[in-house]
């Protein structure tokens, strides 16, 4: 793997991955039209092109982009995917925008890929894919009943990948994210997490606002596992025909405990259809991949309020 492009590399989770796939001297190109990602993420060492997928024209080659004629895709050994609109709520106040990023999007970059002859595409999936799920751990072959336009927009892009590693001949492989949580998390925006939210209140001096009534339980897993699992499946030696892969902890806390662990005081809203509780069963992941998450959740909240002075 030398030369690879990522999608949302100015987004928090993408620019963890291009920090640390540049400190291997992997060559990198970031795709990002900073919609939701930040300018200060950019890794100074990665080219940048400003561009929205779904406004990829996949029948122009090379591609035009700013008057310069690039070929994004020469030569790339594996994209990971990892631009999308994320979170629940505004998926579902803006279900047509999230559709056009999120389904139209990842099409429009699995044919430029396929057409191209990458490799392989690393799918940043959702476990939000399984809905408000009853099996505990979740595996992978549970059944799928996504609650919002987000978690099945998610899943469609899953299927495109699985359909263009069958049909077209391009190595693909998804991984279901579960409450990814690390340094570079949102405190402002449309897309910050539930920890980026209390953090941010924390720091007004504002009571933690919970919405239903705090126990619902979440499997939160540490933004350097996800990247360490990004960069397994890229190096994996033989074809994963697209596979999907829980990328969870294994653990999860109630939102109240979360709270209680960053504290202060609490105050109970919102209502929300939610599931109410996600747990990884990532045993396909270490079997396969080799991945063994290390995060500890109470431990990185100590270090997070000390560097925010909380």
């Amino acid at each position: 793997m030398k030369k690879v492009i990522v999608t949302g590399g100015a987004g928090f989770i993408g620019s963890n991955l291009v920090d640390k796939l540049i400190s291997k001297g992997i060559e990198v190109t970031i795709i990002d039209d900073l919609s939701t990602g930040n300018v200060e993420n950019i890794h100074p060492k990665a080219t940048w092109i400003k561009l929205s997928l779904q406004d990829l024209d996949t029948n122009i080659d090379p591609i035009g982009i700013e008057g310069i004629q690039i070929n994004i895709f020469k030569d790339v050994d594996v994209v990971f995917h990892l631009a999308a609109l994320a979170r629940v709520q505004p998926s579902i106040e803006d279900p047509i925008t999230f559709n056009k990023v999120n389904v139209e999007g990842t099409l429009k970059l699995l044919f430029a890929a396929a057409k191209a002859g990458v490799k392989r595409v690393v799918y940043s999936a959702s476990s939000s894919c399984y809905g408000d799920t009853k099996v505990f751990p979740t595996p992978e072959n549970s059944i799928t009943n996504p609650l919002s336009p987000y978690g099945l927009q998610k899943y469609i892009g899953e299927q495109y990948c699985k359909m263009f590693s069958e049909v077209y001949g391009l190595d693909t492989c998804s991984l279901r994210y579960f409450n990814v949580y690390g340094e570079k998390m949102n405190l402002d925006g449309a897309y910050k997490l539930v920890m980026g939210i209390f953090a941010k209140q924390l720091l007004n001096g504002e009571p933690l606002t919970i919405t239903n009534d705090g126990t619902q339980r979440r499997d939160f897993t540490y933004v350097g596992d996800v990247v360490e699992a990004n960069i397994l499946a890229a190096k994996y030696p033989d074809k994963l025909n697209g596979e999907s892969f829980n990328i969870g902890n294994g653990k999860n806390y109630s939102v109240n405990e979360v709270a209680d662990m960053l504290g202060g005081e609490k105050t109970y809203g919102e209502k929300r259809l939610e599931p109410y509780e996600t747990l990884a069963d990532n045993t396909k992941a270490k079997k396969v991949l080799g991945w063994n998450p290390i995060g500890d959740l109470p431990t990185w909240i100590k270090k997070y309020k000390k560097e925010l002075g909380i």
